[in-house]
């Protein structure tokens, strides 16, 4: 407890992202399975209704259960789609990949504002900045503005 040796256990900034990635990853995952689950109960349900309960009387056209359900599918699948095949294609190299290019280009723009800079306000030679002119030749002492005197 009141050692002089204090070993702390320090995460550097490579396995911190790795880190992130990976829960945001299986965050994903979980998503997807709980969206898979809901649409198998959902579905159940919805068809359950349409066939058992208002087997007579359709709520709004015959097998609208069945277009429910078809539409919950093509959802599912796109986010099936989004996690797994996009993922890959889209996935942490891709992103390093595109924000290595952005600060590229964002460096080159700087460097093309500080020539533009620097062309259009040089800056003083050493001579003129070390050597002042003495205040015996400023020709106004005065330090109010003009208006004031």
């Amino acid at each position: 407890m009141f050692s002089k040796s204090k070993k702390t256990e320090k995460i550097d900034r490579e396995q911190r992202e790795q880190y992130e990635y990976a829960r945001r990853r299986i965050k994903q995952k979980k998503n997807v399975m709980r969206h898979f689950i809901f649409f198998l109960a959902g579905a159940i349900l919805v068809l359950a209704i349409e066939y058992g309960v208002l087997r007579d009387n359709p709520i709004l056209f015959p097998d609208w259960s069945v277009w429910i359900v078809i539409i919950w599918a093509f959802i599912l699948l796109i986010h099936l789609f989004n996690v797994f095949v996009m993922s890959k294609f889209m996935g942490k190299e891709w992103e390093d990949r595109q924000l290595e290019k952005l600060k590229a280009k964002q460096a080159e723009r700087i460097k093309q504002l500080q020539k533009q800079v620097d062309a259009d306000l040089p800056l003083p030679k050493k001579k003129e900045v070390q050597n002042p002119p003495p205040l015996s030749e400023k020709k106004d002492n005065n330090p109010l503005p003009p208006d004031v005197q």
